[in-house]
């Protein structure tokens, strides 16, 4: 997590991005493209998403005509594709802490608009699928109410006047660099949630930049702060995975002299993508012999530069010989802390020691000492 200057500023609003921001649209996006791209004999291999992240519909309709040589134009392609995507959108998933969020500022009675490159009826449908947010936003603005969609400040500068409070006082929280380019042009202070992997460097105008929403502090920003903190966790609704141990890195007992379990992440690439970077915690069901705590990191693991990213549980416990190819069943039902990088092995091992005493004590807590009991981890 990056920060920029200190801040002594209290904020009035919250203007929220949509797609990318709040919701994981990027993964419905591609799942349809392909579908579409067939159709006309082309294949999409996701290498140019992030060419399409903050753009208007025409503008990532004209990057796809160019970049796979269609022979058709923007309008035909939107009037395409535009119903297979809308035929998706009930499946669109918030995104992690987006929910949290929304509830939190809501409960407190924080202002809130939304601001998005998307038409305005293509933002009420997809809001309609999330129990609650519809209700949450004072002001919604979408990229044809306005002359020009982000990066022109206008969007921004037209949600403000609604919710009739200057533009100085509203914080910002987008996922595009085409959005901190516009909040910062309207002249608010905004915090970016980069929604392209291993991209934060490039967003160095905003304010601050997180891992994810999770990581959100409203109290630096003189917003009230989250109350659903247990200690240094947060709860989160649990997920599942599971598969066989396979070999990994070879890294973990030799170089860290911490034996983690890996399972293959082949059929959770969706469930990666979901899921921000960071260090969880949670039960983990080994077959024939038991349900053990564990800690463990999802990323790219800086430090050791991963090109993919993985699942590496810790199973907390002396185990007397290794287990490849047995059964793993995870229940993952905290967060610890987002992914960071470490100057030295030996600061890396440390944490990671720190990430071992934060989740045992927590799975003593009777919160999270219940899922011991989930019925995914009964698996025989």
């Amino acid at each position: 997590m990056s920060v920029g200057n200190p801040l002594n500023k209290s904020f009035s609003c919250v203007i929220l991005d949509l797609d990318g921001t709040l919701l994981n649209t990027d993964g419905i996006v591609s799942d349809v493209l392909k579908v579409y791209l067939v159709n006309h004999g082309k294949q999409w291999d996701g290498r140019e998403a992030h060419k399409l992240v903050g753009k208007t519909l025409s503008e990532a309709a004209a990057v796809i005509i160019d970049d796979y040589g269609l022979s058709i134009s923007a309008d035909e392609l939107l009037s395409e594709f535009t119903p297979m995507l809308s035929d998706q959108w009930c499946n669109i998933k918030a995104l992690p802490g987006a929910s949290r969020l929304i509830k939190h500022f809501r409960s407190e009675n924080v202002q809130m608009a939304l601001a998005s490159n998307s038409p305005r009826a293509n933002i009420e449908a997809k809001v309609s699928y999330q129990p609650g947010w519809k209700e949450s936003f004072s002001v919604v603005i979408g990229g044809d109410e306005v002359t020009a969609g982000k990066p022109s400040p206008e969007i921004f500068l037209e949600a403000a006047k609604k919710l009739n409070i200057d533009p100085s006082k509203c914080l910002v929280i987008e996922d595009s660099l085409t959005g901190v380019m516009a909040a910062k042009a309207a002249g608010m202070e905004v915090v970016a949630v980069p929604s392209l992997p291993k991209q934060s460097h490039l967003y160095s105008a905003a304010d601050e930049t997180i891992n994810s929403l999770l990581d959100l502090q409203p109290e630096k920003w003189g917003l009230p702060p989250f109350q659903d903190w247990i200690e240094t966790t947060l709860p989160i609704e649990p997920w599942y995975i599971g598969g066989p141990v396979i070999k990994g890195f070879g890294r973990g007992s030799k170089v860290l002299g911490i034996p983690t379990a890996n399972i293959s992440t082949k059929k959770y690439s969706g469930v990666l993508s979901e899921h921000p970077s960071g260090v969880y915690f949670g039960w983990a069901k080994l077959s024939t012999r038991g349900v053990y705590k564990m800690v463990m990191s999802i990323g790219w693991n800086p430090y050791f530069r991963n090109t993919e990213k993985a699942i590496e549980p810790w199973l907390l416990h002396e185990f007397d010989d290794d287990f490849y190819g047995k059964e793993l069943y995870l229940a993952i039902v905290g967060y610890i802390r987002p992914e960071a990088n470490f100057p030295s092995l030996e600061s890396l091992v440390e944490k990671i020691h720190e990430d071992r005493t934060v989740a045992e004590a927590a799975l003593e807590l009777p919160f999270y000492a219940k899922y011991k009991e989930d019925s995914y981890l009964r698996k025989p």
